[in-house]
């Protein structure tokens, strides 16, 4: 079981990085569980980019005005310079986005955004499009139903991954691998994201002594249906808001004006804890309004939201919708440079929501997401390429640790109650200590390895979150009253 190139994850960053690696290479590209059981498949928003050289300045100011001084501007630098080529890459080889009659690509706006710069496909199933488009393109072996458990790490060299796969352990062996494992979505009793996104890389690089960062930095998204009984709630694309939606309370005041005068064209981060704060202090509900579309181009242009708020019910887009913010977004994760490269272990990449390149900074700007996993994709692809490794494969011991135990999925849901209640869209140091003490306790008991990687994450989460003391961006944390 030895490859030349491994890659943790089959969402869009880890199958675009493939796709630049070239079919005479041994590359594996692990998942989880199905394919479609990724962040990248849910993407409804569509993705930005610099529609031409004229825009690039506007893009990389309008991104670093969102992260609110925390960006890296030379990764923004980075993602703006590459956008319109790994964009044009993707169309050159078969992908369709939206155009009109003429053939013209459809650009649109969302929040934040100084212009119309936001390309979709299937109108809002952006993501879902492209990821069967690179699945369908894919050349490479693909492992699936297996779960990476550990990293084969000596002298600063990763030399593999143990997977999980039907319950057995086993190692595989690589001079690269590719971390594409998404987000931490699960640590939260409401979000957006793919059930199987658990934070169980985050974790383990954390066991590993490998450097997180900016994990205080969680994105919520401010339009979502949560009144399901699913943990995955349904998200409401900003595509929504960008192109006429409002938002309102029970007896339809559009309040966010209030809060800022761009009101549904704000910044995520703003429109999230403005919901959060009027809700608090009114105790009235909030809704989405869709009467502004007109019924025929909205079951064209969103016909994925179109019938899955039909099903549930939904006279839309005539009937406004209840809406509450959501986790939607890891900002931080494992800290890489701008080839992807994790530092310090020789031959380990992170690309994607799992990483942090610091492009987002204090808060993402609508639809990079997808951008940030196809840039930085082809980054770390190219440095692989560019730099062939060399040493020598170590065997290492198969490690025979319990993975899980019978009480474990109690303990799970007991660790989404308090993220939630506790780390999610506004803060206090006095939740955050509470959370951190819960959390301490759970990894005192007899818990199974799983379980430990998303305790991991949780505990790194709230220790940045504790670490600072202002609000910025999307983290808000309040003053507690003496």
């Amino acid at each position: 079981m030895q490859y030349d190139v491994i890659v943790i994850g089959a969402g869009v960053a880890g199958l675009y990085a493939a796709s630049h690696l070239p079919k005479d290479k041994k590359v594996l590209i692990i998942n989880k569980r199905e394919t479609f059981k990724c962040n990248s498949f849910y993407a409804q928003g569509g993705v930005a980019l610099s529609k031409d050289t004229d825009d690039i300045p506007f893009h990389i100011k309008d991104t670093l005005e969102a992260g609110a001084g925390l960006c890296d501007e030379e990764a923004v630098k980075v993602l703006s310079h590459n956008s319109r080529e790994v964009i044009d890459d993707l169309i050159d080889s078969g992908f369709k986005f939206d155009s009109d009659e003429n053939g013209e690509l459809l650009y649109t706006k969302e929040a934040a955004h100084s212009t119309s710069r936001i390309l979709h496909a299937g109108g809002d199933a952006t993501g879902r499009h492209m990821h069967y488009f690179l699945l369908k393109e894919n050349k490479h072996q693909l492992l699936s139903d297996a779960r990476v458990v550990d990293l084969l790490i000596k002298d600063g060299e990763c030399y593999g991954v143990t997977v999980l796969d039907h319950r057995e352990s086993r190692n595989i062996y690589a001079p690269n691998v590719i971390i594409a494992s998404g987000g931490v979505g699960s640590l939260f009793e409401y979000h957006t994201n793919a059930p199987c996104i658990s934070a169980d890389m985050q974790g383990l690089c954390l066991m590993k002594g490998i450097a997180l960062e900016h994990m205080e930095m969680m994105q919520f998204h401010p339009t979502v249906y949560v009144h399901s009984e699913y943990a995955q709630k349904l998200l409401l694309t900003e595509a929504l808001r960008g192109e006429g939606a409002s938002i309102e309370d029970e007896n339809g005041k559009r309040f966010l004006l209030d809060y800022d005068p761009r009101g549904e064209l704000a910044s995520r981060d703003i429109v999230s804890k403005s919901i959060y704060d009027y809700t608090k202090k009114t105790g009235l509900k909030t809704y989405l309004n869709l009467q502004n579309f007109d019924y025929n181009y909205f079951m064209h242009r969103f016909p994925n939201i179109y019938k899955n708020l039909r099903d549930i019910g939904f006279d839309v887009p005539m009937q406004r919708v209840p809406i509450s913010p959501a986790f939607h977004y890891a900002i931080g994760g494992i800290k890489s440079d701008l080839k992807g490269r994790v530092p310090n272990v020789g031959g380990l990449y992170a690309i994607g929501e799992v990483a942090s390149v610091r492009v987002h900074g204090a808060n993402r700007l609508a639809s990079n997401s997808l951008l940030e996993g196809l840039v930085f994709a082809r980054e770390a692809a190219r440095d692989i390429l560019n730099n062939p490794q060399t040493k020598e494969i170590l065997e290492f011991e198969v490690s025979d640790e319990v993975m899980s135990f019978k009480d474990d999925k109690d303990k799970k849901n007991l660790l989404r109650r308090i993220m939630w209640e506790n780390v999610s869209i506004v803060r206090t140091k006095k939740g955050l200590n509470e959370a951190l003490e819960q959390i301490n306790a759970l990894l005192k008991e007899n818990i199974g390895k799983l379980l430990k990687f998303r305790l991991l994450t949780a505990k790194e989460i709230v220790l940045s979150a504790l670490a600072r003391d202002k609000s910025i961006g999307v983290h808000t944390i309040l003053e507690e009253s003496k």
